[in-house]
């Protein structure tokens, strides 16, 4: 299987769990400005939006969507324990937590990445971003792990999520559970090595 990614995008995310299912993918860079893969070929072929991340399950079969080819990496290796068993209900409420990270922090971060954006709704932007970041930090207290006591497929997406608010100017030392969770995960051997295969791919592109 091939996965189409771009270095500190949410394609990060999928790339992480398929290192911790134990899945071997071939990762191909992806070069968001130009559209552009390999060489030079529209990556509007395998991706008619234009964006990260895409699985290419096999030759002309395409899985689009960060949250749906995780939840497909996972289910390849029930055994990894990275998403509940389908029809019980911790596997819904797993997708609860993938649902809010895609739709309230995933894309609150949307209007600070664009320059155009105006100051004063950037502000409103990073405010909305801290009450949802206390909906996790509330989550956190509970538990260790975002959607319950072990590592899963929606760690491996917040995880990669969070790590954008240096970028942005979000300050999150507010939030002690968050940080030492962060720092939990920061530590796993997947995600170190899914940033060092990322890391090798930009410096070959540069």
């Amino acid at each position: 299987m091939k996965l189409y990614v771009s270095a500190g995008t949410c394609s990060q995310a999928p790339h992480i769990v398929a290192r911790e299912a134990g899945i071997a993918l071939e990762l191909v860079p992806v070069d968001l400005q130009a559209k552009t893969y390999g060489a030079g070929r529209d990556y509007r072929e395998i991706n008619e939006n234009g964006y990260v991340p895409a699985l290419e399950v096999a030759p002309g079969v395409v899985l689009t969507e960060g949250p749906a080819i995780m939840q497909y990496l996972a289910d390849l290796k029930p055994e990894s324990g990275l998403a509940p068993a389908q029809g019980a209900l911790p596997r819904y409420q797993l997708q609860q937590w993938l649902n809010f990270i895609t739709s309230e922090l995933h894309k609150g971060y949307s209007p600070l990445f664009n320059p155009a954006t105006p100051a004063a709704y950037r502000e409103i932007a990073l405010d909305l971003l801290r009450k949802r970041y206390a909906v996790v930090e509330q989550a956190l207290s509970r538990h260790d792990h975002v959607a319950g006591p072990q590592f899963g497929i929606a760690d491996a997406y917040l995880f990669v999520v969070t790590g954008w608010a240096g970028y942005v100017g979000l300050d999150l030392s507010g939030f002690p559970k968050l940080q030492a969770w962060r720092k939990r995960v920061g530590e796993r051997p997947s995600v170190r090595e899914a940033l060092r295969a990322e890391a090798t791919l930009t410096a070959k592109a540069a």
